[in-house]
């Protein structure tokens, strides 16, 4: 069951200006404050928005978390008084957004309409303002940021488990190697979190900047006290246009150039590592297919490269049916959750992980992005991320696909690996 969306559209008319503006330099460095509730951003090789402040916001929960928010967006969107001069995806009133990964998750789902976005997109720059309507003179960025409090590190940072310790994860892992053997299901992608206490308030900002210079290929993103660096692009409309990008199988990266390179071409050739590929890009495929009127889906995947791990990934492209529409979001809730991040069959899938992974997931694995007025937007899974949970508290993710041929202890190597992210980004 679905609250009512809170916050509706405002009664007060609200005004988004966009002016065009000289290139601002690093995006990250704008950001003004460490307020995490308050942050967003979603960034990929200098490019992309950030934003502060909150001019409207909208919570949802339950299976309609994702319908709710977009229809609160269309209808907040509509009544919003738009003067925009530069007419690029990402101008105009911008929401960015989290939802949690399951429907019965009490972390729900979140819209937040940033009072002051900046972007940047292929060489042009801009920042809008949103407000009451009635604003005075055109905005400047400087006057937009206020006073800028300095950048602040965390401190020491101390680890400890979370739900699970890593043997017991390892044990409920074994448990759902066996329960795929006996036929039950196919594949199950389990997740396990990490508690990171720093002697320091936690500055996002501080952790966005590590992401982003660390990972400059994956979507940098803040939103609502989640904050992470993406690999996996869940789907992006642009001006008609569908991508997605579906990452499945995963090797550890050893540090050494000549044999990261045999390990990429092993994992090219692993019949367990393909089929789990294979049953993603199946799952994509069939969720795009009643919103697009076409779409293409590659015959063999290609691996793609980060610094602590290497993925098999495709990149499945669509054009929208022009006579449904559906936004970017409205795509998001139709494809979520991949078998990437649940399994396959995905239905019994997830039932098998919300009982063997003993806790509740929250936002991790969910979508995460952004949407502009006219529908069009960028959301991701929220992968290699952390929720701050209190001033000096973030609750690290991180998860494997399990399959028949999954070897638990391997797993828990891999569950490592793909911790680094967060834990470099605290302590770096």
């Amino acid at each position: 069951m679905s609250s009512a969306p809170a916050g509706d559209a405002a009664s007060v008319p609200l005004l988004a200006r966009t002016v065009p503006i000289a290139d601002p330099g690093d995006l990250l460095d704008l950001l003004p404050r460490p307020d995490v509730a308050t942050t967003a951003s979603w960034v990929r090789r200098g490019d992309g928005l950030v934003g502060w402040g909150v001019a409207a916001r909208v919570e949802t929960s339950g299976a309609t978390r994702m319908i709710d928010a977009d229809a609160w967006w269309r209808r907040t969107a509509a009544a919003m008084v738009v003067r925009d001069a530069v007419g690029v995806p990402g101008t105009g009133p911008v929401a960015f957004g989290s939802f949690a990964f399951s429907r019965r998750s009490q972390a729900g789902g979140t819209l937040v309409v940033p009072r002051v976005v900046v972007g940047r997109r292929e060489g042009r720059s801009w920042l809008t303002v949103v407000g009451p309507a009635g604003l005075g003179p055109t905005p400047s960025l400087a006057h937009s940021r206020g006073d800028v409090v300095p950048v602040t590190a965390p401190g020491e940072v101390t680890f400890a488990d979370g739900a699970l310790t890593s043997a017991q994860w390892e044990e409920a892992v074994a448990e759902v190697v066996a329960a795929i053997r006996a036929g039950t299901v196919e594949k199950v992608v389990m997740a396990r979190d990490v508690v990171a206490r720093t002697s320091a308030d936690v500055d996002v900002r501080h952790l966005l900047r590590n992401l982003a210079d660390q990972y400059p290929t994956c979507w940098t993103f803040a939103v609502d006290a989640l904050v992470g660096a993406t690999p996996e692009l869940l789907v992006r409309r642009d001006q008609g246009l569908v991508a997605c990008r579906v990452l499945a199988g995963t090797i550890q990266r050893t540090g050494d150039d000549a044999a990261d390179l045999r390990h990429a071409a092993e994992l090219a050739r692993s019949s367990k590592d393909l089929a789990e590929h294979e049953l993603a890009v199946q799952s994509v495929a069939e969720a795009l297919g009643p919103y697009c009127s076409s779409f293409n889906v590659p015959d063999s995947p290609f691996v793609l490269h980060l610094p602590n791990v290497m993925h098999l990934a495709s990149d499945v492209t669509g054009v929208v049916d022009r006579q449904t529409s559906p936004s970017s979001l409205a795509l998001a809730a139709a494809l979520h959750p991949t078998a990437a991040v649940g399994g396959t069959p995905t239905p019994r899938a997830v039932e098998v992980l919300a009982e063997s992974e003993r806790m509740d997931r929250g936002r991790y694995a969910g979508p995460v992005g952004w949407m502009g007025a006219d529908g069009d937007g960028e959301w991701g899974i929220a992968l290699r991320s952390g929720e701050v949970t209190g001033p000096r508290s973030v609750r690290l993710f991180a998860g494997c696909g399990i399959v028949a041929a999954s070897d638990p202890a391997a797993e828990v190597r891999e569950s490592e690996a793909k911790l680094t992210p967060m834990r470099s980004a605290l302590t770096t």
